[in-house]
C-alpha cells in the first residue's frame, strides 16, 4: 500500500536545515576507501543486489522486443546452471521491477503476464528527464501510465522550484502527483546533480517525503552528475530524520552511472550502516541501473567457474 500524505508541510524544520558539507565528504571517502566482502560473502551480497534492481531502459529506440527481452533477463536475471551451482536455484530471485517509459508500459506488462511472474513495472513520467512539461500535461501523463498496468511512477520534480526555494509549491505539485498515483507507489526523482547544494538536497528530500512519496531517488540517469556519495549520505540522513520524527520509513533509490558489481556493494554497505538492515529489501531500498545485472552476472560467473565469461556466455537483454 502506498503511503497517501504521510506528513504535512513544516517549513520551520526546513527552514533550520544546514548540510556539514566538509563532514558529508569525509563520510564518503570512508565509504570509498573500504574494502569489499570477497568469496562466498561477495557472491550472497550480489545476489542479494539483483533482487534490488529496477531493470530500466529509457532510450529513445525502445520497441517492444526489447522490452520483451528486458522483461525475460528481469524473471531470470543470472543464468541457472550458476544459481544451481550456490545452491540458489529454487530461491526465486528475480529484480525488484522493471523501469520503462510510459508508452512501453503496456508492452512490458504483456511480456510480464505472458512470462507468469509478477514483477512489478515502474513507469518514469511528469515529463521525464526535464520535469519542464505543464503540469496538467505532467498529471495526464502518471494517470495514463496506471491505466496501462503501472505499480510504481518515478516522477521527477521542477528543479527551479528547489532553485528558486519554492517548498510550498513544491510540495503541492508533489502532492499532486501522490494522488494521481493512486493506489501506485511515488518515487520522486530530485535529479540532484542539478539541485546546486547538499543543503537544497536535504530539503528537496524532506519535502518529497512530507508530500506523500514512498521512495525518494538521486537522479533520472540523464544528467551530467548522478547517484554520488555525498548526495546519498544527505538523502540517507533526511530519511533517517523522518523516520525518527514521523515513524514512516521511506525508501531510497539511488539511479544512474551505478555500472560495476563493486559499486552495487558499496551502495548495499552505506544504506545497511546509515539506515540499518530492515531497508535493505525491496520495499525500501532499489538500484536504478540498465548495464549493472551485466556485471553482476559477470562476478557471478568468475565465482563459480574461476574464470571471466566471454561476451557469449552472458547474453544480456
Amino acid at each position: 500500500m502506498s503511503s497517501v500524505f504521510l506528513s504535512v508541510l513544516d517549513l520551520s524544520w526546513i527552514s533550520k536545515i544546514q548540510v556539514n558539507h566538509p563532514a558529508v565528504l569525509r563520510r564518503a571517502e570512508q565509504i570509498q576507501a573500504r574494502r569489499t566482502v570477497k568469496k562466498e560473502w561477495q557472491a550472497a551480497w550480489l545476489l542479494k543486489a539483483v533482487t534490488f534492481i529496477d531493470l530500466t531502459t529509457l532510450s529513445g529506440d525502445d520497441t517492444s522486443s526489447n522490452i520483451q527481452r528486458l522483461c525475460y533477463k528481469a524473471k531470470y536475471p543470472i543464468r541457472e546452471d550458476l544459481l544451481k551451482a550456490l545452491n540458489m536455484h529454487d530461491k526465486g530471485i528475480t529484480t525488484a521491477a522493471v523501469c520503462v517509459y510510459p508508452a512501453r508500459v503496456c508492452d512490458a506488462v504483456k511480456a510480464l503476464k505472458a512470462a507468469g511472474c509478477n514483477i512489478p513495472v515502474a513507469s518514469v513520467a511528469t515529463g521525464f528527464p526535464a520535469g519542464q512539461t505543464h503540469l496538467k500535461t505532467r498529471l495526464e501523463e502518471i494517470r495514463l501510465a496506471v491505466e496501462d498496468g503501472a505499480t510504481e511512477i518515478d516522477v521527477v520534480i521542477n528543479r527551479s522550484l528547489v532553485l528558486t526555494g519554492q517548498w510550498e509549491a513544491l510540495y503541492d505539485e508533489i502532492r499532486q502527483f501522490r494522488k494521481a498515483c493512486g493506489e501506485a507507489h511515488l518515487k520522486t526523482i530530485l535529479a540532484t546533480g542539478e539541485l546546486g547544494s547538499l543543503t537544497n538536497v536535504y530539503k528537496a528530500s524532506m519535502i518529497a517525503m512530507m508530500a506523500g512519496s514512498d521512495f525518494i531517488k538521486t537522479s533520472t540517469g540523464k544528467e551530467t552528475v548522478n547517484a554520488t556519495f555525498p548526495v546519498a549520505i544527505v538523502m540517507l540522513r533526511a530519511i533517517r530524520d523522518f523516520f525518527w520524527k514521523t515513524g514512516n520509513k521511506i525508501g531510497f533509490k539511488p539511479a544512474g552511472g551505478i555500472r560495476s558489481a563493486k559499486d552495487s556493494l558499496a551502495w548495499l554497505s552505506l544504506v545497511k550502516e546509515e539506515l540499518g538492515d530492515e531497508w535493505l529489501k525491496p520495499e525500501l531500498f532499489r538500484i536504478g541501473a540498465s548495464t549493472l545485472l551485466s556485471d553482476i552476472e559477470r562476478q557471478i560467473y568468475h565465482h563459480v567457474t574461476g574464470r571471466y565469461a566471454a561476451y557469449h556466455d552472458l547474453p544480456m537483454s
